[in-house]
């Protein structure tokens, strides 16, 4: 058995969950660069985008089981704490994803299994693969383990909100404060939903949803600085 097949079981023990479809897992590994490795796998990157939403949704009502009480802006900045690729990596490095990624030969020689968007994005993929083959529960039970490191963080100082964050990251650029607009406003007078646009000179802007226009800025403002790769 190689080293790589060492750290896929690795990870499947840390996981505490055993694949009925192996496939999914390696799907969930295997990075875009690898297109061309022996066996052609298809690579993470929907998977990716499936767990982002599944690490949300767990993120989310771990949450408002925690602090039934808080206003949904105060828990915007905690969600996003628990979901940025800061902290989705250092859960890959609990996973003991490095070992186990299907990179290309060049992303290897350049530090691929170390670095931080891979990692995270790895993790994202693991935990939709976790979904796929055994289902929610299945995956809010991993979710709640190796997340629960972050989940005791949010005990310490309050993380910076989102839009602090990007008002000190466009500063530290160079660039004008970030401004707000918000473009739609929908649903009921009692129960209404804003999209705001969030845009900082020479960057695409970004837009969110919310119930509140205080909470779409929130949001879009952690949209602009994900895309960015700032969380």
């Amino acid at each position: 058995m190689n080293d790589r097949s060492d750290a896929v079981q690795e990870v499947e023990r840390r996981l505490k969950h055993v694949f009925a479809d192996p496939v999914l897992l390696e799907r969930s590994l295997t990075h875009a660069s690898a297109h061309g490795t022996k066996g052609k796998a298809r690579d993470n990157e929907v998977l990716e985008f499936i767990g982002d939403r599944v690490i949300g949704l767990f993120a989310a009502e771990r949450l408002a089981d925690l602090y039934p009480a808080s206003p949904e802006g105060d828990l915007a900045p905690r969600l996003n704490a628990l979901v940025n690729r800061k902290t989705c990596a250092e859960v890959a490095r609990r996973m003991g994803l490095g070992p186990a990624l299907r990179l290309s030969g060049s992303e290897t020689k350049t530090g691929g299994r170390e670095k931080e968007s891979i990692l995270a994005g790895a993790c994202e993929a693991v935990m939709a693969a976790i979904y796929q083959d055994g289902g929610l529960d299945a995956a809010r039970a991993v979710f709640l383990d190796l997340w629960s490191e972050a989940f005791d963080a949010l005990g310490e100082p309050r993380p910076q909100d989102a839009k602090t964050a990007l008002q000190e990251w466009a500063q530290g650029q160079g660039r004008p404060l970030p401004t707000y607009s918000v473009v739609d406003r929908r649903g009921p007078d009692h129960a209404p939903t804003f999209t705001v646009e969030v845009a900082v000179q020479g960057l695409e802007p970004a837009r969110a949803d919310g119930r509140s226009r205080q909470v779409a800025e929130m949001s879009a403002a952690g949209e602009l600085l994900r895309r960015e790769g700032q969380l």
